[in-house]
């Protein structure tokens, strides 16, 4: 679809006409998709977030910056959608895991011993928890996280080596004060 034919859709869908929204789903459903089943590696998951996606660009149609390119701002709505999908779903699993006494082998777990996961992220900044849910939780990379935050490469990886190093400090201490 080209940008006009993309634009001419937006508008469509922001005076209400749903035809906007079939055309755009009609180009795009595949592409949603499959970035979607690649970032979650299940059918399940990826067919519920890219049919709530097209629900999200129905509502977020207004948000559309005509003259962008349409294609990065649909991706980047499919990523964040499925990222905050992935943390939400690992946050849980770690804090059951970690609830149940069970060792995780995951990078935090190891630092934060016996504290609940949100006890070892009040440890940290906002900056240094956001990229550790990212790293961690989201299992992104540096430079997809630098993406998203739209921060420089080594800002984000040095935000995650002090996290990971605040949680390994209060560790030992308090391994020092058990011991």
């Amino acid at each position: 679809m080209e940008e006009r034919e993309f634009e001419e859709c937006i508008r469509q869908m922001q005076a209400g006409n749903k035809e906007g929204l079939k055309r755009v789903y009609q180009a795009y459903a595949g592409l949603i998709y499959s970035v979607i089943y690649d970032m979650t590696g299940q059918k399940e998951d990826a067919q519920d977030l890219a049919s709530e996606f097209f629900i999200r660009l129905w509502e977020r149609a207004d948000t559309y910056h005509f003259g962008k390119k349409h294609r990065g701002w649909m991706l980047t709505i499919a990523r964040n959608m499925t990222i905050d999908f992935l943390r939400k779903r690992k946050r849980e699993l770690l804090v059951e895991t970690m609830e149940d006494g069970q060792n995780t082998e995951d990078v935090a777990s190891q630092a934060v011993g016996n504290l609940s996961f949100q006890e070892a992220m009040d440890l940290l900044k906002p900056g240094e928890q956001e990229v550790l849910d990212m790293k961690i939780l989201g299992q992104m990379t540096f430079q997809e996280i630098a993406e998203v935050l739209k921060k420089p490469l080594g800002t984000v990886s040095w935000l995650y080596r002090q996290g990971i190093g605040k949680l390994r400090r209060h560790h030992k201490e308090e391994q020092e004060v058990q011991g």
